[in-house]
Order: C-alpha cells, then structure tokens, then sequence
C-alpha cells in the first residue's frame, strides 16, 4: 500500500514541502527512495519544521516513529542535507553520544497531542519516513 502526501506551507518568508511515504523500508532503503524521486530524507532543522511535519503525520496512518535525515557517522549525529544542527528534539533519553552499530539513524516519534522526538532506532526496521 503506497500513499503519498505533500504539505507545502508559507509561513512569513518560509516554504516548507515533505512527502510522506507509508511504505515500510528500512533507513537506506528510505534514503534512496527519497533521492530516486529528487529528494532527501527530511532534516527537521527547525521547531517550525517539526510543527508541521507532525501536523501532517497525525493525519497520516504511520508507523509511531517514522524515518528522517538523521544518522550518526564520525562520531556525531548529522543532518543528511548538511544543514547545522541548530535545532534538536531528543526525548527524555537525550541525545545517544556513542550508540550501538545497528542504532545509529535516527527517527521521529509520530506524536498524538504533543511534542515529536527524536530517537536512535535500528537502521534494518521498517518504518515509514519522510521525503523533503
């Protein structure tokens, strides 16, 4: 079963477009997907950005964490997109310094009536994800 939704918002100056894709794949099958159809994984770079995507995840039937552009590699977590991690949403665990080989991508909790996190997960899971 394969649905896609597109949100594009103007917020003062500010145009945000995402994708979201209910179809289970793992985190590079995620990526791919994304950038076979001119995209990337979304990069929640901002509160404004995880407002919206959570907006529009809580209209979706989805997996509860669904993939983002966000992997640890080198020793720090990184945005895929290369933008600076100006912004962050780790849950109540904080933010993993060292995580385990297979946990090293990173999730969003679909959040119902609150704040979405972020949480390491394991790179083989399918879950659904988000193109932007």
């Amino acid at each position: 079963d394969f649905r896609l939704t597109c949100l594009w918002y103007r917020i003062t100056f500010f145009c945000y477009s995402a994708s979201v894709v209910t179809e289970k794949k793992t985190w590079e099958e995620a990526l791919e997907y994304c950038r076979e159809h001119n995209d990337d994984l979304a990069s929640v770079g901002s509160e404004t950005e995880m407002l919206l995507i959570q907006k529009e995840l809580r209209k979706q039937n989805t997996t509860e964490h669904v993939w983002i552009g966000l992997r640890f590699l080198s020793g720090d977590w990184l945005l895929m997109d290369g933008q600076e991690m100006d912004f962050e949403a780790w849950g109540e665990e904080g933010k993993p310094s060292c995580p385990h080989a297979k946990m090293r991508c990173g999730a969003l909790q679909v959040a119902v009536g609150r704040k979405g996190t972020w949480k390491a997960h394991d790179c083989e899971e399918r879950l659904n994800f988000i193109c932007s």
